[in-house]
């Protein structure tokens, strides 16, 4: 299996006097610090942060429960204060998710026609990326991004100040009042947390909701019989260790959004991530 991975992103070249290694043209898109949509820094963060957290999924098994202060060595029981403990670990996680937007993002937000949605906020969307690429795709589009004040005062200062479309607003979104907006995004935000916070969530959204507005919803969806895909097991580990919550099939988001209220609801699978929409 190793060759085999070894061989997609090294590339060998023999002559009579001297042999040549390379990068692939896949290690030159993916791995390349230089290229527009590099991984580098996403996978940087998944052997430095996610890899090690696996060495507790015994206990996480065995208990039933989340493996935070064990991961993070501290006494916190909250996640995002145990991940966001200074401004390093702030930025390592944000520009691990900009790499994924990166390669992803364009794909997932075209999956449906979002036209008709001006006025859009992402919530915990941590940086500008993801709404970037919405407004390249509707560029007559606004995009406030809700996330926690010191997040949020970060990504603003590294954030274009040429670029009037996207706005940054510090908030909980659970403790505070969210923004006007026709749409909501929560972009591999209910994967952190159990059913009964979704919805309560969930249903804080559509009371801010005109008819007609709507909530998108981006994760990695499983199968219905939970067979796969691999990325969505993986992920599952991963939250379990994690986080309050878990990956979900598509019928269990269809019942958290019914149950806020929201109708209309469409799924459409992707490569990685997946797009869930409901409307008010």
């Amino acid at each position: 299996m190793g060759d085999s991975t070894t061989l997609i992103f090294v590339e060998v070249k023999l002559s009579q006097s001297q042999d040549f290694y390379g990068n692939t043209g896949l290690a030159n898109l993916c791995l390349a610090k230089s290229s527009p949509k590099s991984q580098y820094q996403y996978m940087k963060f998944l052997s430095e942060v996610t890899y090690p957290c696996l060495q507790y999924m015994t206990e996480a098994v065995r208990e039933g429960k989340n493996q935070i202060q064990s991961v993070f060595g501290t006494s916190e029981k909250d996640i995002f204060k145990a991940m966001y403990s200074s401004k390093e670990e702030q930025q390592r996680f944000s520009n691990a998710m900009d790499d994924a937007w990166s390669l992803y993002g364009e794909e997932v937000m075209s999956a449906l026609d979002l036209s008709c949605f001006h006025v859009v906020c992402d919530l915990g969307g941590c940086s500008d990326a993801f709404a970037k690429k919405y407004i390249s795709l509707y560029p007559n589009s606004t995009v406030t991004i809700f996330d926690l004040p010191e997040v949020v005062e970060r990504a603003k200062s590294s954030a274009s100040s040429e670029e009037h479309r996207i706005i940054f607003q510090g908030g909980d979104f659970f403790n505070d009042p969210v923004p006007e907006a026709e749409l909501y995004i929560l972009s591999r935000i209910l994967h952190d947390w159990d059913d009964d916070k979704c919805v309560t969530l969930l249903t804080k959204l559509y009371k801010a909701c005109k008819p007609g507005g709507g909530v998108l919803l981006v994760e990695t969806v499983l199968n219905e019989d939970r067979s796969g895909p691999l990325e969505a097991l993986i992920y599952s580990m991963v939250m379990l260790l994690k986080t309050e919550g878990k990956e979900r099939t598509s019928s269990e988001y269809n019942v958290l959004l019914g149950a806020a209220g929201f109708k209309e609801i469409q799924f459409r699978k992707r490569r990685i991530f997946d797009v869930i929409f409901g409307r008010k």
